[in-house]
């Protein structure tokens, strides 16, 4: 009888030991593959997602501007009904000395009444942004020089006629400087009401062009915002 040959058994078993290594490099490197991917989305996210402090601070800026936003408005408001009050005091002032006219007390009284009321609304001015700041301060320090000119008019009215002329001729410089005051800060106002989207907002006096102010760019009202 003819002896079978075949496949030694320890070739076999050579051949199944390396088909389980071959599956379990290849499930290696499928699970190294997918926790590599996982590593790879979850850090993409941590590093897109803003951060807890990032959020906070975008939520500030963004609740800062609108209310800058909102004061600008009220600024534009305050400004025209102050502008109102003071523009014919400047404008009378500067007229009393072109006319040669004595300084009067009742007329000082009256104007010195009218310069407080419109200090009133830049007594207690809330926070705002640096630019917003500077043109509330702007208006503020015109309405106080304006007091100055019409106090120093005052007290042209109670000296000698001697010593009027001196006075008066303070008053009037002090009266232009105002102006000039207030139009630096309307100049500003026109701007921060343009970068808050308002548009241009002329609120300058309505009184003779000075040395050294400025005066509105001519632009229509509201647009270019």
């Amino acid at each position: 009888m003819a002896r079978r040959t075949g496949r030694p058994s320890y070739l076999s078993d050579r051949a199944d030991e390396r088909r389980r290594r071959t599956t379990r490099i290849v499930a290696v490197a499928g699970a190294i593959a997918l926790v590599t991917a996982l590593l790879g989305g979850l850090i993409g996210y941590q590093v897109g997602r803003p951060d807890a402090t990032a959020a906070t601070i975008a939520s500030i800026q963004e609740a800062d501007a609108k209310r800058d936003a909102q004061q600008i408005v009220e600024l534009i408001e305050t400004a025209r009904g102050v502008r109102d009050q003071i523009a014919p005091v400047l404008a009378a002032v500067e007229e009393e000395k072109s006319a040669g006219r004595a300084p009067d007390a009742g007329r000082a009284r009256t104007w010195q009444e009218t310069m407080r009321k419109a200090a009133e609304p830049f007594a207690d001015p809330p926070s705002g942004t640096t630019a917003t700041n500077v043109a509330r301060g702007g208006l503020r320090g015109a309405v106080q020089q304006a007091s100055l000119a019409v106090d120093t008019y005052a007290l042209a009215a109670g000296v000698p006629a001697a010593h009027q002329a001196a006075l008066l001729d303070l008053s009037t410089r002090q009266a232009a400087e105002a102006a000039t005051v207030w139009s630096v800060a309307a100049t500003q106002l026109d701007q921060i009401s343009i970068d808050a989207g308002h548009g241009h907002q002329h609120v300058f006096l309505d009184t003779d062009p000075h040395e050294g102010a400025l005066t509105p760019d001519g632009a229509a009202e509201g647009t270019g915002g």
